[in-house]
């Protein structure tokens, strides 16, 4: 079964600032990372209740989520610039 992919609402209101072509790459790696998320982890990071979540580094992005197994969700939690990333 494949997974469902959830987005936080303040990721739609990033995405929805940015130009066409960006909107649409970052589409498209939501979904890939939605179909197969081990295959893009880049760093982890910690949510505010010490949940450990991964990040990946996408072209001028870098997007946090997390792979809920149990609940087969791939929640896109941040989407940031990547220079922002300590």
């Amino acid at each position: 079964m494949k997974r469902r992919l959830l987005i936080d609402s303040l990721v739609l209101e990033f995405v929805g600032k940015l130009k066409r072509r960006d909107r649409d790459f970052l589409i498209a790696r939501f979904e890939a990372i939605r179909d197969f998320p081990s295959r893009h982890v880049d760093y982890r990071t910690t949510d505010e209740s010490g949940r450990e979540l991964d990040g990946h580094i996408a072209g001028r992005f870098a997007i946090v989520f997390w792979d809920d197994f149990a609940d087969r969700h791939v929640k896109i939690m941040d989407v940031t610039w990547a220079d922002d990333v300590a």
